[in-house]
C-alpha cells in the first residue's frame, strides 16, 4: 500500500507540476479551441439548467460555455495556477481539488471530465470513477475523453493513460455502475493537431 501511495504521489505531482509551470501557455492553447459540438452533445442528455461539475476544468473554457447557456456549474482542478486562471475566465471561484478528493454524493446531473481523468493510472482511474458515480444523481451523465491508444506513462511532462474501446469496456465491466450512451472517436480540434485521435464517452449511471 505504501509503495502504491508513493507511486501515486509521484505521477500526480509530476502532472500537477507541469500544469502549474505551464498554466498560461496551456490556457492560451485550449481556451478558444472549437469544442461546441462535444459540449452540445453532452448538454443534449441533461435537463434545462442542470447542475454540472467540470472535473479538471483546465482553462475554464467549457465551464464558461455552460454558464453562458444558463447551467448551474461548479468547476474544480488540481492545479493551483489553472484554478487561478480559470476563475478569471469564468468569473467565479474554481475549487482546487484533486480527483481523488471528490466527496460529493447525488449532487450533479452531469459531470464533464474532458481530457482530465486521463492523467490517472488504471487503479486510480477506477477509484475516481466510483467517486464520480457517487457524485452523480440517478441517471446522471458523465462525459469524458482520453487520447486514443494503449500508452500508459509519462509523456510530454505529464502522466497519460490512453484508452481504446476494448480497454474502456473492460474497465466498465469491472465497475458495473455505468452504461454506455455513446462512444466515439474524434480528431483533436487544436490547430495543427488534427491527426491526434481521441476516444469520447457519454456514460449514464445505473442507480435508482
Amino acid at each position: 500500500m505504501e509503495i502504491n501511495k508513493a507511486r501515486e504521489k509521484e505521477y500526480v505531482d509530476i502532472t500537477l507540476d507541469y500544469y502549474n509551470v505551464n498554466a498560461e501557455s496551456f490556457c492560451f492553447g485550449t481556451q478558444n479551441a472549437a469544442f461546441s459540438e462535444h459540449q452540445d452533445t453532452f448538454l443534449s442528455y441533461l435537463p434545462p439548467q442542470a447542475s454540472i461539475l467540470d472535473l479538471g476544468c483546465g482553462s475554464g473554457r467549457d465551464s464558461r460555455a455552460f454558464l453562458h447557456k444558463g447551467y448551474d456549474v461548479e468547476a474544480m482542478d488540481g492545479s493551483k495556477e489553472l484554478c487561478r486562471l480559470a476563475s478569471e475566465c469564468i468569473g467565479k471561484e474554481v475549487k482546487c481539488c484533486k480527483f481523488q478528493e471528490l466527496e460529493a454524493e447525488n449532487l450533479y446531473d452531469g459531470i464533464w471530465a474532458c481530457a482530465s481523468i486521463l492523467h490517472l493510472n488504471m487503479a486510480d482511474l477506477e477509484a475516481v470513477m466510483k467517486r464520480v458515480y457517487r457524485a452523480l444523481k440517478p441517471a446522471g451523465i458523465l462525459y469524458t475523453s482520453f487520447k486514443y491508444g494503449e500508452f500508459e506513462g509519462v509523456r510530454n511532462g505529464r502522466y497519460f493513460n490512453d484508452m481504446t474501446e476494448e480497454k474502456m469496456e473492460l474497465l466498465l465491466k469491472r465497475l458495473k455502475n455505468f452504461q454506455i450512451e455513446k462512444m466515439w472517436r474524434s480528431s483533436d480540434v487544436r490547430p495543427g493537431r488534427s491527426e491526434e485521435k481521441w476516444l469520447n464517452l457519454l456514460l449514464r449511471t445505473k442507480k435508482e
